[in-house]
């Protein structure tokens, strides 16, 4: 693996909206970002969705958007994938990519 090129590290928050939640949604999520080199976080929300923080190399991140947005886990119901606080970074501010409870 060699160095990401620093112009293309993004960072965003997402959330997840529909039937969501028991699917193995973070887990798979936490599974797709780490093989992608994407750093951040996945929680279950208390309003049902799904939000998180991804940063990364901007084309694995625009991969995993679209998965949330359409595809999800088997059995969920994906209505719709928000993403806010859209921006560059020169480094990751995360070691890894986990769940948070």
């Amino acid at each position: 693996m060699g160095i990401p090129d620093i112009r293309l590290l993004v960072t965003l928050d997402f959330e997840v909206y529909g039937h969501v939640q028991g699917l193995n949604l973070t887990k798979d999520t936490r599974d797709r970002c780490t093989k992608a080199g994407i750093t951040g976080w996945v929680k279950n929300s208390k309003q049902g969705t799904i939000v998180g923080k991804m940063q990364g190399p901007k084309e694995e991140v625009d991969k995993l958007i679209a998965w949330l947005s359409s595809e999800g886990s088997p059995g969920c119901q994906i209505d719709r994938c928000d993403v806010r606080n859209v921006g560059n970074l020169s480094r990751l501010d995360y070691k890894d990519f986990a769940i948070r409870f």
